[in-house]
């Protein structure tokens, strides 16, 4: 018959003998056990800060938090007996390599030109990268879609040219027709600063804009490019229309600015008929008169080349007899005496000593027209 065992909690006899008094005791006093009180042959959990040192390593992406996490780790691992020595270590290692890289690509600005290279891909749009002085191809047009322009030498032939470049403010999307508004008045401004000579604009060539589109300003895109095109869709420009004081001599810069200081003056004649406006043309002929008479002083303390002396003193004398009529018509009476004075002090501009000094000075010789061309204001959305 079977006998019942002894009362008790009995444990089976254990088919190698009792333990070494040698080998580590557990919290009980019996059984092997390792590192940290875990029994020989237990599984080995891998510290999860080693391996998070490791993804940061790797990607690169906060090398810091990785190289911190990683010492943690090694620690913890000193203590605990996990796995993830390497894995540790190796994320420290990445990590203090990225700290290096950071450190060098924030000071040599390369942080900087690799996201304008990325926004830029992003938008797919090369206009927003152009700047003053560059040369371009638009395959869709100055006047219609702009995406993916193509940066060229000037030397050769293109589609525009960028003459300045006007930044607008932050906020919401301002619409179309007031970013057009503000292309109008300050692109045609300014570009008598990057093409000072006048007279030397081929008559082809007209104003045009490349202007942030509603989906572009989503990007940060708050550029105006003020280029200069052929108004001939079919035609290209040929060579650089640059003509100021890093292209002129100091004479020629001198010249041409006391000529745009008066031209821009003229340009401001009212709307309305002396008729409509008797009032307003006579404080318009004032300014003339005041503009002139400070051009006239910047021309006379200017130093001028021997062979351009005698005729730039002659047109300075053709413009202190402009200035005499439009005195005069400042203070005329009725609308007659007004375009009696008005008609003489015209005689003077762009006259024949004006071509004599320009001649003199080396610059173009030929007065523009002025004919309206019809394709003006031009607006591209970018």
């Amino acid at each position: 018959m079977s006998i019942p065992p002894p009362p008790g909690n009995q444990q089976p006899p254990d088919p190698y003998g009792p333990p070494s008094a040698n080998w580590p005791q557990g919290p009980q006093g019996y059984g092997p056990y390792g590192p940290g009180g875990r029994p020989y042959g237990a599984p080995v959990s891998v510290n999860a800060l080693a391996v998070a040192a490791l993804v940061l390593g790797v990607l690169c992406f906060l090398p810091a938090a990785g190289l911190v996490l990683g010492l943690i780790a090694l620690r913890q691992i000193r203590r605990s007996g996990q796995s993830g020595r390497g894995l540790a270590i190796a994320g420290s290692v990445l990590s203090t390599v990225g700290i290096v890289l950071w450190t060098a690509v924030l000071a040599t600005g390369a942080a900087s030109d690799a996201w304008e290279k990325f926004k830029d891909g992003a938008q797919g749009n090369e206009s927003l990268v152009l700047r003053k002085g560059d040369c371009f191809d638009a395959p869709g047009g100055l006047e219609g879609d702009t995406y993916d322009v193509d940066r060229v030498p000037c030397e050769g032939r293109h589609d525009g040219e960028v003459f300045a470049v006007v930044t607008l403010p932050g906020g919401a999307f301002p619409g179309d027709a007031e970013i057009t508004d503000i292309a109008d008045e300050r692109c045609y401004a300014l570009q008598d600063q990057y093409a000072m000579d006048t007279w030397a604009m081929p008559a082809d060539v007209d104003v045009y804009y490349l202007m942030p589109s509603r989906d572009s300003w989503r990007y940060g895109d708050r550029v105006i490019s003020c280029v200069f095109g052929n108004t001939d869709a079919k035609a290209k420009l040929t060579g650089s229309l640059r003509g100021d004081r890093t292209t002129l001599d100091t004479d020629q810069a001198a010249f041409l600015s006391a000529a745009n200081a008066v031209d821009a003056a003229l340009y401001e004649e009212p709307e309305d008929t002396p008729e409509d406006d008797l009032a307003g043309h006579r404080a318009w002929a004032t300014q003339v008169h005041d503009v002139l008479g400070e051009q006239i002083g910047a021309l006379r303390r200017h130093s001028w080349p021997a062979g351009a002396r005698k005729p730039v003193a002659a047109l300075v004398g053709d413009l202190e007899d402009a200035r005499d009529e439009w005195a005069r018509a400042s203070r005329a009476d009725d609308p007659d005496s007004y375009y009696a004075h008005y008609d003489k002090a015209y005689t003077y501009v762009d006259g024949p000593a004006t071509v004599t000094a320009r001649k003199a000075l080396g610059l173009a010789t030929t007065p523009p027209s002025y004919e309206e061309s019809g394709s003006g204001d031009s607006a591209a959305e970018v």
